[in-house]
């Protein structure tokens, strides 16, 4: 039961497992088959209302935290696909990013992990 994250434009590695990109945007400049994508869940991206909002502004991010997290709470059954996936194995949220600390695939990460603590 393993939750990775990673940068889109890293080299895929065994370790990943599946590797889902959750953004809602595609990477720019990367193919497909070079990124090493098995799925693309843009679905489970924040809205582009609060991705705009955003704009990975480090004050925002409890809030960001906040809003994305009552946004994941209205796609349960994605939610729940991203938890069965990582109880079988590995999953690597992948992310494009420049920002490391401060995105969606940590915050969708951190949630997941809420989430399957408490069961």
């Amino acid at each position: 039961m393993t939750i990775r994250i990673k940068r889109a434009y890293e080299k895929p590695e065994k370790e990943d497992g599946i590797r889902i990109l959750v953004d809602r945007l595609w990477p720019r400049g990367i193919s497909r088959e070079k990124a090493g994508i098995d799925r693309w869940l843009k679905e489970i991206a924040p809205s582009h209302e609060l991705r705009r909002w955003y704009g990975h502004a480090r004050e925002k991010w409890p809030e960001f935290r906040s809003r994305y997290g009552a946004e994941l709470k209205q796609r349960p059954e994605l939610v729940d696909e991203l938890i069965r996936l990582s109880r079988k194995g590995t999953v690597t949220l992948l992310y494009s990013s420049k920002e490391q600390n401060f995105n969606n695939a940590v915050a969708l990460k951190l949630f997941l992990e809420s989430k399957m603590k408490r069961g």
